[in-house]
């Protein structure tokens, strides 16, 4: 009988060695908003779509569940959307279409090619580091931990929209950028003040 290969967890390059500070990051929801011109009866597009929450003395929004891209919108009666989980901006595109189409069995024809606006990206990965959170939280400015309340210490990056939450494993998850390269941009300015802080002797 072959045996059952345990699952690992890689373990980060010692500090200062070839590979500590490697990024990895990748973007897992883009949250978008739009405006497609056209009043939305909501009662009506929950009465005939499927997906569909509509709870107005709650909320004044719909929400549309997307199965494929698998995504969701919440729209207004006004016709703005705010559309989350899209992890591509062709995926956003895509989504927008779907509304569209939704809209459409409505007897809804959306004329206008709608303007999107990145509101946030969030995107989660790796830097390649252990990280002494105890030690950041001191030295690190700009910086909130709380470890009784949660694991994670919460790091808002000077100069840029980004906020990230750093795991004593390395593992990071960025947010409050606009664009792909901010992501980029921003993590690279994270593992370098992240190198100066933790090789200060």
């Amino acid at each position: 009988m072959a045996k059952k290969e345990s699952k690992k967890e890689t373990k980060n390059p010692k500090q200062g060695t070839k590979g500590w500070g490697k990024k990895e990051i990748r973007i897992v929801n883009i949250v978008v908003s739009t405006a497609l011109e056209k009043d939305i009866p909501l009662e009506k597009m929950a009465a005939t779509l499927p997906n569909t929450e509509y709870n107005p003395e709650q909320f004044p929004g719909l929400v549309l569940r997307i199965k494929d891209p698998k995504t969701s919108a919440l729209i207004f009666s006004s016709g703005k959307v705010v559309c989350t989980g899209a992890r591509t901006l062709e995926d956003v595109g895509k989504s927008i279409q779907n509304i569209i189409k939704c809209l459409k069995k409505l007897d809804i024809n959306v004329t206008i090619t709608p303007e999107i606006t990145v509101q946030n990206i969030v995107a989660s990965g790796s830097i390649s580091m252990d990280l002494n959170l105890n030690v950041l939280g001191i030295k690190l400015p700009n910086t909130e931990y709380e470890p009784e309340q949660f694991p994670g210490l919460v790091h808002k990056l000077k100069g840029t929209n980004a906020t990230f939450l750093l795991f004593s494993n390395g593992k990071i998850v960025c947010t409050g950028t606009k664009t792909e390269e901010q992501v980029h941009e921003a993590t690279d300015k994270l593992i370098e003040n992240l190198r100066k802080v933790l090789l200060a002797k």
